[in-house]
């Protein structure tokens, strides 16, 4: 990619996931998950479509929710309209609600996120719905083994981060599938985050300043997983996920496709591109990221930009005028 197309990127995805929020932000707490994913999926749909891409969605919609829009394999971008336009070829990982339950629900932590890499640089999980997951932070880079007891990492990132393990916050996915690693941290000492929904949202914690969580454990979403791979590509944290099938079906599939159960996925295995960029916006108001707040004729958006080249991060507050947007979008923003 040229240097300036790099930076129309970067800029770009934000605008991307500053749609999905603002289209899916009207449905807080409305307890009406298949409108608000709806919304989301227009919206980013249309903008990707926007964009100076030829991309192919390798993380979609279809494989969980069985969406018409963004699924995997869709291709979408200007190039793809015009092959004679100078636009790169690029995989797409996107989440349009990453919390569409806690978006239902009016919870905390609901993001819009997307990432995009060179065309096969990102790991395709295809049916398996799930992932075994160790994330961290810089400080821990390269110094993790998912294969390793929880006390061993936990003891590993105290040293790196010159703390004690009692200091330390694990973050979990809450769920009956996780009870080992709960009840591992527990046993270590180490403080416990449990989080009901929300992977991709739980996976950055672990790299983002502020946010007191250390480290990720856990099984949670294959697709959440290949985008905050490529999140952390750009912050320079690490991860190792291993596939976990919930079934012979699913390891059938596995065996079909050539892929190893018992392998150890490194973060270059799941997204192995120099070139990342990540978008997140905020939907609802978290620790992360402030959700999408109304005022008088418009609306307030809080996101971050990430491009793993330049291991830049940028924090964008946007005030968007809707009725300006709506002069020119055909995306329903609602009020």
């Amino acid at each position: 990619m040229s240097d300036q197309l790099d930076r129309n990127l970067a800029l770009e995805l934000v605008r991307v996931t500053e749609a999905a929020a603002l289209a899916s932000a009207r449905w807080m707490g409305r307890n009406a998950k298949e409108q608000a994913d709806a919304a989301a999926v227009g919206a980013m749909r249309m903008l990707l479509d926007q964009t100076e891409i030829d991309g192919t969605v390798i993380i979609g919609e279809g494989e969980k929710d069985r969406a018409p829009m963004l699924y995997n394999g869709e291709r979408l971008g200007i190039g793809v309209r015009s092959p004679s336009a100078k636009t790169q070829a690029v995989d797409i990982a996107v989440d349009p609600i990453d919390g569409t339950r806690l978006l239902a629900l009016g919870l905390p932590n609901a993001l819009s996120v997307i990432a995009i890499a060179d065309k096969g640089s990102m790991f395709s999980p295809g049916h398996i719905v799930y992932m075994d997951k160790l994330a961290v932070g810089p400080e821990a880079r390269g110094l993790i083994n998912i294969n390793a007891p929880v006390a061993d990492n936990l003891n590993m990132l105290a040293k790196a981060k010159n703390k004690n393990v009692h200091d330390l916050v694990a973050v979990i996915l809450d769920r009956p599938r996780n009870q080992k690693y709960i009840e591992a941290v527990r046993t270590c000492g180490a403080r416990l985050k449990l989080v009901t929904d929300g992977d991709v949202a739980a996976g950055l914690s672990t790299a983002l300043p502020g946010t007191g969580v250390d480290i990720l454990f856990g099984i949670g979403g294959s697709p959440e997983g290949v985008i905050t791979a490529a999140a952390l590509q750009c912050m320079g944290g690490d991860m190792q996920c291993k596939l976990w099938p919930r079934d012979d079906k699913e390891r059938e599939f596995a065996k079909e496709v050539g892929y190893d159960i018992n392998k150890v996925l490194m973060l270059n295995d799941l997204v192995h591109s120099e070139n990342v960029f990540f978008s997140a916006t905020g939907i609802t108001d978290g620790e992360l990221l402030r959700g999408v707040h109304y005022i008088s004729g418009g609306a307030i958006t809080d996101s971050l930009g990430m491009r793993s080249r330049s291991g830049t991060m940028r924090r964008i507050q946007a005030t968007h005028r809707l009725e300006k947007l709506r002069q020119f979008s055909e995306i329903d923003y609602g009020g």
